[in-house]
């Protein structure tokens, strides 16, 4: 036999031993103990008398009406492993000052322009070519709620107007002409 053929039977013999052991542990600790004899120092009725001198009780009943003192308030955080930080330095009045001159100064400065207007939360998905218009293109583009085509200057989801259609990519804006937009292909 060569040594490969000899290993394999070499492992299968102990893959029988060691199921063998198994099942004989297994049998052992679940058989029915029928033939143990209980002692009698542990085996009384169930009369409520109290139990013989020398005799261990089961429970001890008295232990359990014994007042405990209540928990403490704590502030300790079990999840935080560091000391608690200092609090931070009162700012001085010459600091206070300072931040009342420049809020002064920012509000006479005439308003602020307001922020952008959010992403156009739109995936540009594909086009294909429009069967009216040969050689014109319809873009596909999709958000949680649905899919929308459109061709070049049709209005999107009511929100939004498709300026010009690339070959890997779509410009939008919001119709109010703010927020210009590419989007891939790629979903970016």
């Amino acid at each position: 036999m060569d040594r490969k053929r000899q290993r394999e039977l070499a492992l299968a013999g102990v893959a029988v031993l060691l199921v063998a052991i198994a099942a004989w542990s297994v049998q052992r600790g679940t058989a029915p103990q029928s033939s143990a004899v209980v002692p009698e120092s542990t085996a009384r009725p169930n009369t409520g008398e109290a139990p013989r001198k020398g005799s261990i009780p089961l429970v001890d009943l008295g232990a359990l009406e014994v007042q405990r003192p209540e928990p403490d308030e704590s502030t300790r955080n079990p999840f935080r492993f560091k000391p608690k930080p200092a609090p931070p330095p009162m700012p001085s009045a010459a600091l206070i000052k300072q931040q009342q001159a420049a809020a002064a100064a920012q509000a006479a400065s005439g308003p602020v322009d307001p922020p952008p207007p959010p992403r156009i939360p739109l995936k540009y998905i594909g086009d294909m070519t429009d069967p009216k218009n040969a050689g014109k293109k319809i873009a596909i583009l999709s958000d949680a709620l649905g899919t929308y085509y459109g061709r070049e200057g049709d209005v999107v989801e009511g929100r939004y107007r498709i300026l010009r259609i690339g070959v890997e990519s779509i410009e939008l804006a919001y119709l109010d002409g703010r927020g210009r937009q590419t989007i891939r292909q790629t979903g970016q």
